[in-house]
């Protein structure tokens, strides 16, 4: 069967910074399906000849050194452009007639990419539906959605069930891009191909687990989103959240899209409800320095561009074992990172006098260092019984080289084809992960509210954020990058 994406908003960033060119590096590799069409829609004017043209730019530009022109000639003919507005009728009606043009009656698979501006979400699938063009009489049809995915929990659920009028759950696709990197899917291989970590890969072993997604930058000129989103909505709703599920879930039966998907959403089911003085214990909200001089944000603005919550499980594996989440920007790099940090050994047999060595512990650099890090404890050469600690490491780029990094959207496109939603977020996975973030939200707007704190760009967020763990007797693991 051939395939047809059609991607809506085709004009946009999106669309030629990465879509485009995984799309291309999929074919170049040879692993996107023969008779793969790629029909752009935005209202903007262009010929399909003139958007080919401008898309060659961008490609080469970021595909970098794979850029191949013999490949690209090949790869051009496939890309078609059909102007069309998301508001109008009439551009759906005329959408379906080119695509039953260029498909010749066959029996073709069509995935849609919604990279619009989110409040059009609805407005696209009602606009799809009542055009006939979700009907899976002629080959399968799914929709691919960018986040957010709704603003909180009320909206969230609003959506699911605009779309769930026209498409059925198997057919959506709710897009995050981190779960495509090679790192997040390499945290399934290590814990589910590898009989040594199963054992102490949970309450009896593990003292607490760190997940880190810092940002060197700052808002920007982002502020007229950023302002009315804030550090909870913009990263915890969905990135922290989904490397926590993938870090804690059970393994399932088999990797199938439902199983996995299924251990992911007991995870968030069991993720403790705060209460109360919760909200002020075990959260800490900050704000850089110079965030109300940002251009366009609001005078007086409280919104938190840090913050560091404490979440536990109650379930069999991971009851007691706090899960510290972070994220912040102005941080000081650039680094995602996802840390096992063990229990320390219950008795020292060399003496007091020596330093009491660390819990032995487990890095997972997802980015910008991708790999895995192994911090254990060794004997200092010529000094008695002194200990010092050690790491082993895997660094992904020396395995496999640079230029063959596959970036995110290369495995979540052809998985969309393919018709494999294992990475993808289901419903009840996004409602439930707003059920967990809303509460937080709106005790940072009451008198529950832990204090704004300020910090300095170019560091690791407030002094009290580190307080706050020292005084739970942890510290954050601040060092980026961990592998070179």
């Amino acid at each position: 069967m051939s395939n047809t994406i059609v991607i809506f908003g085709a004009s946009g960033d999106l669309t030629s910074r990465k879509l485009i060119p995984a799309l291309y590096q999929l074919h170049a590799k040879g692993r996107l399906p023969t008779q793969t069409r790629i029909v752009g829609v935005s209202r903007s004017l262009f010929e399909h000849e003139q958007w080919r043209c401008s898309l060659r730019e961008t490609t080469e530009k970021f595909a970098g050194k794979t850029f191949c022109s013999e490949m690209w000639d090949s790869f051009a003919p496939n890309i078609f452009y059909q102007p069309g507005d998301i508001q109008d009728a009439d551009s759906f009606q005329k959408l379906a007639s080119f695509l039953s043009e260029i498909e010749e009656g066959q029996p073709t698979g069509r995935v849609y990419y919604l990279s619009t501006m989110p409040q059009l979400y609805s407005v696209a699938i009602e606009q799809l539906g009542a055009a006939g063009l979700a009907c899976e009489e002629n080959g399968t049809r799914r929709v691919i959605i960018e986040k957010p995915f709704g603003t909180d929990l009320k909206t969230a659920k609003a959506l699911n069930q605009s779309i769930h009028h026209v498409f059925d759950e198997e057919q959506i696709y709710r897009i995050d891009h981190y779960l495509g990197k090679e790192t997040v899917q390499n945290i399934f291989a290590l814990r589910f191909a590898n009989s040594i970590f199963e054992p102490m890969w949970n309450r009896n072993f593990v003292d607490h687990i760190q997940i880190t997604v810092a940002e060197e930058v700052v808002i920007g000129r982002r502020a007229g989103y950023y302002d009315t989103s804030g550090i909870l909505r913009d990263m915890f709703q969905n990135h922290l959240l989904q490397l926590m599920m993938i870090t804690a879930m059970e393994p399932p039966a088999r990797y199938d899209a439902t199983m996995v998907r299924d251990e992911k959403v007991k995870v968030l089911h069991a993720v403790r409800t705060m209460t109360g003085g919760d909200f002020a214990t075990q959260t800490v909200r900050g704000q850089y320095e110079g965030y109300l001089k940002e251009e366009g944000v609001p005078a007086g603005s409280e919104t938190a561009t840090y913050a560091a919550i404490k979440l536990y499980c109650d379930n069999w594996r991971w009851r007691g074992v706090p899960f510290y989440l972070r994220s912040g920007k102005g941080m000081s790099c650039r680094t995602t990172q996802i840390v096992i940090q063990f229990k320390e050994v219950p008795h020292m047999m060399f003496g007091d006098k020596i330093r009491t060595p660390m819990g032995n512990r487990l890095v997972m650099q997802v980015q910008p260092a991708e790999g895995i890090q192994l911090h254990f404890e060794t004997k200092v050469p010529d000094a008695g019984m002194k200990t010092r600690t050690s790491h082993l490491d895997f660094n992904f780029q020396d395995s496999i080289g640079g230029d063959a990094w596959p970036d995110a959207y290369q495995r979540l496109l052809l998985d969309a084809v393919q018709g494999d939603a294992s990475l993808f977020a289901r419903g009840d996975e996004v409602e439930l992960a707003w059920g967990i973030i809303d509460p937080i939200i709106e005790a940072w707007k009451s008198p529950a509210a832990p204090p704004l704190l300020t910090y300095e760009t170019g560091l690791w967020g407030p002094p009290e954020a580190r307080q706050w763990m020292f005084d739970q007797k942890r510290e954050w693991f601040d060092v980026c990058p961990v592998i070179h």
